[in-house]
């Protein structure tokens, strides 16, 4: 395992996460406590040091904090995340920040995760959405500022809107937050323009989610492939998704030279292959997928051919809404 500095936050980080929005029900169908706490202890086992979860991902914080009381002391770091007061995803511009993050709300948040999880802080809390119109207004920051002094958590992030990279840009430059997470993957490199740039310019450290494509960069997903009733992604893949993912898998595919097989390995290269990024916070429901994604950290830079055929894969687009 590879590790990298999480921006100026002083923690350096393995730059394979764990993504444990998987492993709390609700949104992913499948995931069973015992298998979830098996794979957890198996990245730590393999050097993983940085864990993400969320106050909205279910079961999730209590299960990461189980694990992490085992392992107290040995250098492990956790993210979660403050849901918006108003539920409201991603954060619209008419949203005013009061009803979105009031202070109140941030606080009753962190205590809530803090007790699920039994731990007594977090090493970066972040806002579940975010809107730079923000920038200035209510009381979020103080709040952010007094739950630092208190020791409650250590840095302050926010999971930028999905697709909406340049939505973040000014609070960078704003230097008031440590970490952004974004989504950035082989298909979706807007974030390389603005946000990544910015990002290393002020030491801000970067987390990237959905460097799959919610599993559409591991090549297993096809136009035959169902998902369980309640499982997200039978929206995200919706429609006539399947079928234009498996055109642009195939041509990927045939541009790279390479079996389907590999594609998660170089997708996730692709990623690490900026330098603005700290960690890639991949989901793993299983040990299997613990140990490939793992492997990843130690094979080196892409060749300069895999680069240009993982760039020409550019296709930006949002199925985070609703198929037509």
């Amino acid at each position: 395992m590879q590790y990298r500095a999480l921006g100026r936050t002083g923690l350096t980080v393995s730059d394979i996460g764990y993504g444990a929005w998987g492993i709390g029900g609700g949104a992913w169908v499948g995931a069973e406590d015992d298998e979830s706490i098996r794979a957890l202890e198996r990245f730590i086992e393999l050097g993983g040091t940085f864990i993400d979860t969320a106050r909205g991902y279910g079961r999730s914080e209590e299960l990461v904090g189980r694990v992490l009381r085992r392992h107290e002391g040995e250098g492990l770091f956790v993210a979660t995340k403050v849901p918006p007061k108003n539920m409201q995803w991603p954060a619209a511009d008419d949203t005013a920040v009061e009803d979105a993050f009031p202070g109140v709300h941030i606080r009753f948040s962190l205590e809530t995760s803090l007790a699920a999880s039994g731990l007594d802080a977090f090493d970066v809390l972040q806002f579940h959405v975010w809107n730079d119109r923000w920038l200035g207004r209510g009381d979020w920051l103080e709040t952010v500022q007094a739950l630092k002094q208190e020791g409650k958590i250590r840095h302050f992030g926010v999971s930028i809107n999905d697709h909406q990279p340049g939505n973040g840009v000014e609070l960078v430059r704003s230097g008031q937050v440590d970490t952004v997470q974004v989504i950035h993957n082989v298909f979706h490199q807007e974030p390389e323009e603005a946000l990544l740039p910015a990002c290393e310019e002020h030491g801000v450290g970067v987390i990237v989610r959905v460097a799959l494509d919610e599993g559409g960069l591991t090549g297993r997903i096809t136009p035959e492939t169902e998902f369980a009733e309640g499982d997200f992604r039978a929206g995200y893949f919706g429609g006539d998704r399947k079928q234009q993912l498996q055109q642009h898998v195939d041509a990927l595919v045939q541009d790279l030279g390479v079996e389907t097989d590999e594609l998660p390995d170089l997708a996730l290269r692709y990623v690490l292959a900026q330098p603005a990024v700290s960690t890639v916070i991949a989901g793993m429901r299983s040990v299997r997928n613990v140990e490939r994604n793992a492997a990843t950290s130690d094979r080196g830079p892409l060749t300069a051919e895999q680069s240009a055929a993982l760039k020409r894969a550019r296709w930006e687009r949002n199925w985070y809404t609703p198929a037509e």
